[in-house]
């Protein structure tokens, strides 16, 4: 069960890893175009699920309520030896609970970021999941508060970053020049994620038409997503290949979330950008217990990357980020010799093939 992107390229990999150690894995479940080319019998596409911010989730309950209710339907069906839920905790801490009570074993794989605000959710994870498998090294820490021990199998995102063979061809088959500083765009993959970060990139691409920039697109959202961001001229459009535009770009300006990850392992300087609705920022403020939004600063333990949010997300702030990263070479390479730590800290080889090799272990130790 993945309900988004990055969750369902990850479980893709984990898919193929399992398939690689036991011919015979079976998979059906929620994900997406990665899991299913895995191998996976795609029951929902994430698409179906992908809401964002406390607001968001609250109008949109009915349809969560009702794929809940799919899902636990499902599962019944299918009577998997175990589920594996990814990530998304709103949604798959109900699956959880939900198989815990039937008599079927869960395996959770990247953990929800319970350390980031209401901590004690670590309790009921805890009473529900039979083996959690972490991606970020101070979580296999945090749940010893708890009692709890927990598998930590190195990131994912490394793993994806690393297998990436780069298209040399990239620049010319999407005519983009070689002459101005290539700026990547990531926007987000989810509707509310557009609404309100491309207005403001599209601001600052008209503040700056000595660079160029491409915006990484996902193939679930119409273009009309993409706003104003559609009629400027030094704009580019990338559909499909983010690792790509990471690989040939110069700077970039990345909603927060695993893109921030992805373009700090691919050393690419970065602007850390993050709107909400007024609601829903209020109530995380208040809610928050980590010093920091981005996973570069999360795992550093310092400021890596400037975090711009709500108000000083504005097109003037930024761009003035944009051009410290891009012109000012000693700040850049303070930027990107925190990358190289980060790099350091994460790189315990393939995390789909330890998590992998630990799920058929449990699984076998307890037939």
């Amino acid at each position: 069960m993945a309900g988004e992107r990055s969750g369902d390229l990850h479980g893709g990999n984990l898919i193929y890893a399992l398939k690689s150690k036991s011919a015979n894995i079976r998979c059906r479940g929620f994900g997406g175009d990665y899991m299913r080319d895995a191998g996976m019998d795609l029951v929902v596409h994430y698409r179906e699920l992908a809401f964002m911010g406390f607001a968001e989730v609250l109008a949109n309950l009915s349809t969560i309520a009702k794929k809940i209710k799919q899902c636990k339907q499902d599962i019944l069906t299918y009577k998997p030896d175990v589920v594996v839920l990814i990530d998304y905790a709103g949604f798959n801490l109900r699956i959880a609970k939900f198989a815990k009570q039937n008599g079927i074993k869960v395996f959770w794989y990247i953990s929800p970021k319970v350390w980031a605000w209401n901590q004690n959710r670590a309790i009921k994870l805890k009473a529900n999941i039979d083996r959690m498998f972490v991606i970020l090294p101070f979580e296999k820490e945090f749940f010893k508060k708890f009692n709890w021990t927990v598998d930590y199998v190195g990131n994912p995102v490394l793993d994806a970053v690393k297998m990436h063979q780069a298209d040399q061809e990239f620049l010319i088959r999407n005519r983009i020049l070689s002459d101005k500083p290539l700026v990547a765009l990531l926007p987000g993959s989810r509707k509310q994620e557009l609404n309100m970060i491309i207005p403001l990139m599209a601001e600052v691409a008209k503040q700056n038409p000595s660079y160029q920039f491409a915006v990484a697109t996902v193939d679930n959202l119409s273009t009309e997503f993409y706003g104003d961001l559609r009629s400027l001229p030094n704009i580019s459009f990338i559909s499909g290949a983010t690792y790509d535009l990471l690989h040939h770009a110069q700077a970039a300006i990345v909603t927060s979330g695993t893109a921030t990850l992805e373009t700090a392992l691919f050393n690419v300087p970065q602007v850390v950008v993050y709107r909400t609705s007024s609601m829903s920022y209020l109530i995380a403020k208040n809610l928050i217990r980590v010093p920091y939004i981005s996973l570069v600063n999360l795992i550093a333990g310092r400021e890596v990357v400037k975090e711009m949010i709500q108000q000083r997300a504005n097109s003037k702030d930024v761009s003035a980020e944009l051009n410290l990263i891009l012109n000012d070479n000693q700040y850049r390479e303070g930027m990107l010799t925190g990358y190289k730590e980060i790099r350091n800290i994460l790189d315990t080889g393939s995390a789909s093939e330890n998590t992998a090799e630990l799920m058929l272990h449990y699984l076998q130790a307890s037939n």
